[in-house]
């Protein structure tokens, strides 16, 4: 089994979790349901869209909206031109298993953004399934669709004390983003390369003081010790 084989086999079965658990979400779940999972209070499937980024951030407005799709198509083309690159370098397997995971996710919230607009109904606030291909048509257009979302992990809720500033009193919930698998793909991703593969980016950065040093060019030590020895090699004036 090829490297790229197994490669392009984890992308897939990223996309595949990802794309089957929110389309389960979108047509079983009313919005803003909860389900605990395993029984867990502090872990649930918690249903919920957003327009933006990952973990419920946003950009605003439509021509956010667009930007923002137009940035990840951008970022997922990147990705795979750099993927392929990695792949012939001999990069390890753990690096590249690393970008393939932050591709993966990138794929699997653009399928979200530029489609689910068309394919499904409206997930009302009031209650209410979606459905897939709704006649009519769907409740946006080609790159106006919303991320669904679904894991929260409400590990601790309480209230800052008095003696807090700014918040004192406010309530707080620790971890409150709500994501999906595509954003845990990235962020593993992301970290895999931050944590083990940091001397990569060094090497690349070290690379143009090697080639001017190969290049024929003196270096500076030489230049300065050049400088200090001609003027005793000279004849004196007479």
């Amino acid at each position: 089994m090829s490297r790229s084989f197994k490669i392009s086999l984890i992308i897939l079965l990223v996309l595949v979790l990802d794309q089957a658990l929110k389309i389960w979400v979108k047509t079983h779940m009313n919005y803003d349901d909860s389900i605990l999972i395993f029984g867990l209070r502090w872990a649930k499937l918690r249903f919920v869209e957003n327009d933006g980024m990952a973990f419920g951030l946003e950009l605003g407005g439509t021509y956010g909206k667009y930007a923002l799709s137009i940035f990840r198509i951008i970022a997922v083309l990147f990705l795979i031109n750099f993927l392929k690159r990695l792949s012939k370098s001999g990069a390890s397997m753990g690096m590249l298993i690393s970008f393939a995971l932050v591709l993966a996710g990138a794929i699997g919230n653009i399928i979200d953004s530029a489609f689910y607009g068309m394919i499904f109904s409206e997930s009302p606030y009031h209650g209410g399934i979606a459905t897939m291909f709704p006649q009519g048509g769907g409740y946006s257009g080609f790159l106006r669709g919303k991320v669904v979302d679904m894991f929260y992990f409400e590990i601790a809720r309480g209230y800052f004390p008095a003696w807090f500033p700014f918040w004192q009193g406010d309530e707080y919930v620790f971890f409150r983003p709500v994501f999906n698998v595509a954003d845990t793909a990235i962020t593993t991703g992301v970290l895999s390369i931050i944590l083990f593969y940091r001397k990569f980016f060094n090497q690349l950065e070290e690379e143009p003081t090697l080639e001017e040093s190969s290049s024929g060019e003196p270096s500076t030590s030489e230049t300065t010790s050049t400088n200090l020895e001609g003027p005793a090699n000279n004849p004196p004036e007479e």
